[in-house]
């Protein structure tokens, strides 16, 4: 379980780091929960699209070892195409020295990770097979309009302003270059569906329970009131 001094220190840890790097936050990134509380309906593309920070460690209770921090800055709704419409989405990720964002890929979502700043990451990929393991083939890596091979289960390091490519059913993890710092990324990407588009090679969970046990600095994107309460 998480704890939710874990979640708040996180929380401003990332925003210590985006504005170490000169990423400034939306404004909706900084509301409080008696903010959110006098937010109407003209929000609803926050609360629908899930946008805004998001902790996880996965279920596992080691947030210190796997998990990271995220904000999903925009977002389109692959449920509700007909209200909202927009095909993309933007991430800004932080992930910590020590901890792993777990293997897994994605069915339909393309998407880049870019090394916005702060130290490097590492992320090993591997092709899926029709049953969706690890296949023993090189995979093609696209890096920063750069096309090559490597093989299968190969680290490609991203130093800052460096990207690569995730193409559907391509496994990918993440973990940081040891003594390097945290790092900032970006995901620039189609529709973000994490409801039902993350296949993950060992099975975890996606967004955490958490013991309350102080009070909330910020609302994660799963806890935010209905319109007008």
């Amino acid at each position: 379980m998480l704890k939710r001094s874990e979640i708040n220190n996180a929380i401003r840890r990332m925003e210590r780091l985006a504005e170490e790097n000169g990423f400034a936050l939306p404004p909706f990134c900084r509301w409080t929960p008696a903010d959110w509380a006098g937010k109407g309906h003209a929000y609803d593309e926050i609360r629908d699209n899930m946008l805004g920070w998001d902790v996880t460690d996965y279920g596992l209770g080691e947030f210190d070892k796997t998990g990271f921090t995220l904000i999903t800055l925009r977002n389109g709704n692959v449920s509700r195409a007909d209200r909202y419409p927009k095909p993309y989405a933007e991430k800004l990720l932080m992930l910590e020295e020590g901890q792993y964002s777990p293997m897994h890929f994605h069915w339909h979502k393309m998407e880049d990770i870019i090394n916005r700043g702060g130290g490097s990451i590492l992320i090993r990929v591997y092709n899926s097979t029709p049953e969706e393991t690890f296949a023993d083939t090189d995979v093609n890596v696209c890096k920063d309009g750069r096309s090559y091979y490597v093989k299968a289960g190969a680290q490609v390091r991203l130093d800052p302003g460096e990207s690569i490519t995730i193409y559907p059913y391509l496994y990918h993890d993440f973990e940081v270059v040891p003594g390097t710092g945290p790092v900032l990324l970006g995901e620039v990407s189609m529709c973000n569906d994490d409801q039902n588009d993350n296949r993950f090679y060992a099975p975890v969970g996606r967004f955490p329970q958490i013991d309350e046990d102080e009070p909330v600095y910020r609302l994660l994107c799963t806890e935010y009131p209905p319109a007008g309460t």
